[in-house]
């Protein structure tokens, strides 16, 4: 039977599925899990796994100046913060899943202010004094993600230890490593959680599939078909 290996790019994953931080770390690790595995087993599909990689990369715990207030915000201190390291040491707990993370660039953090709210200051439309909490974002950039989601399908592909992979991710940085997998014989399925992809990215990918969302209406996530209690 074939092997897939199933690289998820966490940051979009979230962005996806966890606004406003709606279920909790134990309910996210398990609904990740299940959303995998109906790679391996819908569409008619019967895969082995070979192993779930999940690029992440842990929470911003840095004092960051926020410009409106005129004083610095610990987000260490933040409910994202806790959750963030739930989750993750949830996810360590899952059997057939490896966790990489990279790091926060924490010495570029910063709270910008959004584009829109920059427009109208340059049209003259509002003032900087009608500035609002909700006209600031925080700006925290990942380091390292994209490299080791690169270095895991060359290595994948190399050593011809799958012969599927299915990257779940959102833009085209992932294009040069697909294009090494395929020239490798990896059947390289790209998994966009149902947003639109360009068209000139269908020539680099062998397929694409999405699953819905992993939670049901109801919150309470389905029986997961796997032993997940140990890790291999």
């Amino acid at each position: 039977m074939s092997k897939t290996a199933i690289l998820v790019d966490g940051g979009f994953y979230r962005k996806k599925f966890e606004k406003g931080l709606r279920h909790t770390p134990v309910e996210a690790a398990d609904a990740l899990i299940t959303y995998c595995f109906r790679h391996l087993t819908e569409h008619h599909l019967h895969h082995d796994l070979y192993r779930i990689f999940y690029y992440d990369a842990p929470p911003c715990g840095k004092k960051i100046y926020h410009p409106l207030y005129n004083r610095t915000f610990d987000f260490s201190r933040t409910e994202y913060y806790a959750w963030m390291n739930s989750f993750l040491s949830e996810l360590t707990k899952k059997r057939k899943l490896a966790l990489r993370l990279g790091s926060i660039d924490e010495g570029s953090a910063i709270y910008a202010i959004t584009p829109s709210a920059t427009k109208d200051i340059v049209q003259k439309t509002r003032s900087v004094e009608a500035l609002t909490d909700s006209d600031f974002i925080p700006s925290i950039k990942q380091k390292g993600v994209d490299m080791k989601i690169g270095i895991d399908i060359a290595s994948l592909a190399f050593k011809k230890q799958v012969d599927q992979i299915v990257l779940i991710a959102g833009d085209a940085d992932f294009v040069p490593a697909a294009k090494l997998a395929r020239r490798e014989g990896i059947d390289f399925i790209l998994d966009p959680l149902s947003m639109p992809i360009k068209p000139d990215l269908f020539e680099h990918i062998d397929g694409l599939r999405s699953c819905g969302n992993p939670y049901p209406r109801t919150h309470t996530l389905p029986p997961v078909t796997v032993d997940l209690s140990t890790r291999q």
